[in-house]
């Protein structure tokens, strides 16, 4: 008998640690944004589809942003995108909060065990992995620069089609999570001060019209 005609043929030993973090990372598609969440939204986008929303961005709507960001490679920004997010298969989703009362996430013990996931997730694939996370995470490069604005700026349009499809209801969520905003408003009051680049604050200002005119319009 051949290898080829064995039924159940050995699995390469190189490969086995590769596809063990593959699958581990895979539960991204399934990892449900927790702010979306909290506020009750019907059938929320994963944390999957928000890296997918990122990674668009970069690619629709990177040159807007060379003045802000001179020499941008936006090829390299995609490889940043697709991974700055993947820890969380391991973590979770964590929302950030302004309101007041919410309660705090220790920025230390986060970043720690993201760090950790990492270690399990990309440890056995090629370093460009755990490169493209770790330079995202600096936010020191104009690649990382524009993958946080478009993270931010993604929020902003996914809760212009969530107010636009009237896809959510506080009841469902938790509404004692949200004691100080109404409707999908504290998402934005979340994003405007991160923002860094004259070009994101004036596609965050344009959404935000959007939202408004949704939100008020219902």
């Amino acid at each position: 008998m051949t290898a080829d005609d064995d039924p159940d043929p050995t699995p390469n030993d190189d490969a086995a640690p590769a596809l063990d973090a593959l699958l581990d990372a895979y539960a991204l598609k399934d990892e449900r944004r927790t702010g979306w969440q909290l506020r009750g939204v019907e059938a929320p986008e994963s944390v999957a589809a928000h890296a997918w929303g990122v990674a668009y961005l970069v690619l629709a709507l990177g040159d807007r942003f060379r003045e802000d960001l001179p020499g941008v490679d936006l090829d390299r920004a995609l490889r940043l995108a697709v991974v700055h997010d993947v820890a969380e298969a391991e973590t979770g989703d964590i929302a950030t909060r302004a309101d007041s009362t919410a309660d705090s996430v220790d920025p230390n013990a986060k970043e720690a065990a993201e760090r950790e996931a990492m270690a399990d997730l990309a440890g056995p694939l090629p370093d460009r992995v755990r490169d493209a996370w770790e330079a995202y995470e600096a936010r020191e490069s104009p690649e990382a620069v524009l993958v946080k604005e478009c993270d931010l700026l993604d929020v902003c349009l996914q809760a212009v089609i969530y107010e636009r499809g009237d896809r959510y209801d506080p009841a469902d969520g938790d509404p004692e999570a949200f004691r100080e905003y109404d409707d999908l408003d504290e998402f934005f009051a979340t994003t405007e001060p991160r923002l860094r680049t004259e070009t994101g604050r004036a596609l965050f200002d344009r959404l935000r019209e959007r939202y408004r005119a949704a939100r008020d319009g219902r």
